[in-house]
């Protein structure tokens, strides 16, 4: 009875521990049920987005960038085809003996060995590694016929900058390099490989509108990131097309006419609203290079030369003016009421205290007067007006005429040079302003120094009387293609001279050329109708001893050539109708009339026969409109 009790109870309590144990197995289903449903039902959006994410990636499609046109539509900068050779490590298997191999086939340095190898190493086994790039048809040719024997090994095709005119034009237009760490703004874009930003130039200043909108590609990859196939593709939108107010071919030749000499840069302008035709710097550099990828041999060329071959000599090269200043004193002289007709005699030289001036003319230009002495250049003349007026007066006017301050050209990195005062030499030096020095400062030596862009601004101010100033950029290309028309000519402001001074110095100038006895006769246009105004400059860079004056100057030619004067010319044209201002500036050239006059003569020559103020240019929307960002 004992034993019948005792089995009843174990029966019990193994029926109390089951009924236990299946209440929490069923609780334990139920609330696995629960989150199955709650997963799959509930949150079965997210989760397939979640999935989606996992298996399709986004990727940036670089947006071609927008070419850069001249006035008539000409292309100065624009995109080509860029085929490179790329090597997929898990295909390639042995990766050097398939470099080896392709090296038979193209051009490969221990470098292009060293960093192909660097970056497969560290790179998944399937992603590409570029081998090289820029291959030309020849060698994309050699590598597609060959490519059974090259495992892993496939061309792929691009797009590259492209600078047809490449040295004519690098000043102005700039280059494109790749995107440096302090140029990452946020932009996903710039973190594309290979993608390209505007580095100096029209390409730096207007970056943004010429960058474009990117596209994307849809992409589905398996759990490795390797790429499955291409679900969906949305090219970006491509770049704006701006247009510059260059004559792409007044450019080309400007530059041409330049390269006889080491070192020298020139600017036409049209003087009624600003464009800039043409702006050369020589010597220059091949904007190509840039876009490619420079050797560290060929940057060291480029920044060790010293004719600085990067710098625009014509917006950021600081001369002094020389002669082509003394328009500017003599407008300050009329407007402190010294006549036209007030008379100098010029014995060769000028004393002041202890101190000899010199003319340039050992022996004098005898008795001149205002329009004489501008048009033989005589220095005594110039020093005895500029005594009775003051440096502060001539300053005054100089600045009128867009001197010592940058114009504003749409190029980064102007200079805006120097026209002294008073209080500039004391506030700069720390030492007051002596009499002497106001000599100097009135043939456009000492302190005062231009820009070749300054001195194109004032002969075009000059020749108009309005304040010019000079655009580079005429707008971007209207997407219909509907012709728009110029943009407006700007309203510039009438410069506070009286015409008749004006009337006084353009005649003078006229003389300079075209008078026998003017210092640039010999480079004057013959051509009735076409004739230029212009005034020689000729800026000393060394000091001249007393002793050396008594045994006879040594002329430029017997000078080293860094110890030779600068060569300058500015001129309008044509006399009776002005439309362009040039200025020409020759590092180390020698004489104004030997040197630079004959390539200003030149160069305003092909202006007038192009003609490119009447000639019909390119339908624009003028850049005050908003730009198109992407």
């Amino acid at each position: 009875m004992l034993q019948k009790n005792e089995d009843n109870e174990r029966h019990r309590a193994f029926s109390r521990r089951a009924l236990l144990l299946g209440g929490a197995q069923a609780l334990l289903l139920t609330g696995l049920a629960g989150r199955m449903y709650y997963l799959q039902v509930v949150e079965a959006d997210r989760y397939k987005t979640l999935a989606e994410d996992n298996r399709i990636n986004l990727r940036l499609l670089p947006p071609p960038r927008g070419r850069i046109l001249d006035r008539f539509g000409y292309a100065l900068a624009s995109n080509r085809q860029n085929f490179r050779v790329v090597l997929v490590r898990e295909q390639a298997g042995d990766v050097k003996q398939v470099l080896d191999a392709l090296s038979q086939l193209m051009k490969l340095d221990e470098h292009d060995y060293k960093r192909v190898l660097r970056e497969a190493s560290r790179k998944r086994g399937f992603v590409p590694v570029t081998v090289r790039e820029n291959l030309s048809w020849d060698e994309v040719s050699r590598v597609e016929v060959n490519g059974p024997e090259l495992p892993g090994v496939s061309i792929e095709m691009g797009q590259i900058r492209d600078y047809p005119f490449a040295a004519s034009m690098s000043h102005v237009l700039g280059y494109v390099a790749a995107v440096a760490e302090r140029d990452l703004t946020g932009d996903p874009l710039l973190e594309l490989p290979g993608f390209r930003i505007g580095k100096n130039g029209i390409e730096q200043k207007y970056d943004l509108p010429l960058r474009g909108a990117a596209g994307n590609s849809q992409i589905e990859v398996n759990a490795y990131g390797r790429v499955i196939r291409e679900l969906k593709r949305e090219e970006g939108k491509p770049g704006d097309e701006l247009v510059l107010t260059l004559d792409g071919g007044l450019q080309t030749f400007t530059h041409q006419r330049l390269l006889g000499e080491k070192s020298a840069s020139a600017i036409v302008m049209d003087i009624e609203n600003g464009d800039v035709l043409s702006l050369a710097s020589t010597p220059s550099y091949d904007p190509n290079a840039f876009n490619i990828g420079l050797t560290v041999k060929q940057w060291n060329d480029l920044i060790n030369d010293p004719l600085k071959p990067l710098n625009n000599k014509a917006t950021t090269g600081l001369y002094a003016p020389g002669s082509t200043f003394k328009m500017i004193v003599a407008l300050a002289a009329l407007k402190a009421g010294i006549s036209t007709d007030y008379r100098v005699f010029c014995p060769g030289h000028m004393t002041l205290g202890r101190a000899r001036f010199h003319c340039w003319k050992r022996h004098g230009h005898g008795w001149v007067d205002m329009i004489r002495a501008i048009q033989h250049s005589c220095d005594v003349y110039f020093y005895d007006i500029s005594r009775k007026i003051g440096v502060d007066n001539i300053a005054d006017m100089a600045r009128k005429f867009g001197l010592g301050e940058p114009s504003g050209i749409d190029l980064k990195g102007e200079r805006g040079g120097v026209i002294p005062t008073r209080d500039w030499k004391l506030a700069n030096i720390g030492e007051p302003w002596q009499g002497g020095e106001t000599l100097i400062a009135s043939i456009g030596q000492g302190f005062v120094l231009t820009t070749p862009l300054q001195l194109a601004v004032m002969t075009a101010r000059l020749a108009t009387g309005k304040a010019v100033t000079p655009r580079l950029t005429r707008g971007v290309r209207a997407e219909d293609d509907v012709p728009q028309g110029d943009p407006p000519t700007p309203d510039f402001a009438d410069i506070d001279v009286p015409k008749a001074h004006l009337d006084i110095v353009r005649d003078a100038m006229d003389a300079v050329s075209n008078h026998p006895r003017g210092t640039a006769y010999r480079a004057r246009i013959e051509e009735e109708g076409w004739e230029l105004a212009g005034k020689t400059g000729t800026s000393q860079v060394r000091r001249i001893t007393m002793a050396e004056r008594a045994a006879g100057v040594t002329k430029n030619e017997q000078l080293p050539w860094r110890r030779r004067d600068h060569a300058l010319f500015v001129a309008y044209a044509p006399v009776h109708k002005p439309r362009y201002a040039c200025a020409v500036v020759v590092e180390h050239g020698g004489g104004g009339s030997k040197v630079a006059a004959p390539i200003a003569r030149d160069i305003l020559l092909e202006t007038q026969r192009r003609d490119p103020a009447g000639r019909r240019s390119l339908p624009i929307v003028a850049l005050d409109q908003p730009v198109k960002q992407g």
